[in-house]
């Protein structure tokens, strides 16, 4: 593929589009973990100095959790911040590097992540055919809603997943200078 080949374009294209995607809805989600620490706060003031509480408070930061950990994974991932066994990559060249990102891409990261959307479309499917709500009295609403983002995951993490392979086949292939991720050094 000649370095400025129309097929090269398009991948890049894809690539930035899957990159831009999950930087977007990684920033927006961040906000949740200020929202969350403050609701927090909130609910051990009033429950100590007040003797108040709410149930669906208390959900509240069980829901904001588990958006931010499944719609902010795959920019965790795009940002090279999840948790890497280096013994033997963090001296790696960057080919070798490269090599061990496509290839973890491909063969782990992306049918992993499709297996977890496939497995887990009944299970969001039933909860949507119910309107599930919580099982607690005066709990929050729209469980359904969230284990939609079980959805939301698989599909996130896969399409930075092929945004990871494309920028490491593109750079294995000679085309790009460095792949887009951060390199383990610059993380230091």
């Amino acid at each position: 593929m000649a370095p400025d080949s129309p097929i090269r374009h398009r991948l890049q294209a894809l690539a930035h589009a899957c990159d831009h995607l999950n930087e977007r809805v990684g920033r927006a989600i961040s906000w949740l973990t200020l929202v969350m620490v403050v609701t927090t706060f909130l609910i051990v003031v009033l429950r100590y100095l007040f003797d108040l509480g709410w149930i669906a408070m208390q959900e509240s930061v069980t829901y904001m959790h588990a958006l931010v950990f499944m719609l902010g994974a795959a920019y965790t991932l795009k940002h090279d911040g999840h948790v890497r066994v280096d013994i033997f990559y963090l001296k790696a060249s960057p080919r070798r590097r490269a090599l061990v990102d496509l290839l973890g891409s491909l063969l782990l990261l992306m049918p992993m992540m499709l297996y977890i959307f496939f497995i887990s479309w009944d299970y969001v499917a039933v909860s949507w055919s119910l309107w599930e709500d919580s099982p607690e009295t005066g709990g929050l609403p729209g469980v359904f809603l969230l284990k939609t983002a079980i959805l939301a995951l698989g599909v996130l993490m896969s399409l930075q997943g092929l945004a990871m392979a494309i920028h490491n086949g593109l750079f294995l292939a000679g085309i790009d200078t460095k792949p887009e991720q951060h390199s383990v050094e610059e993380l230091k």
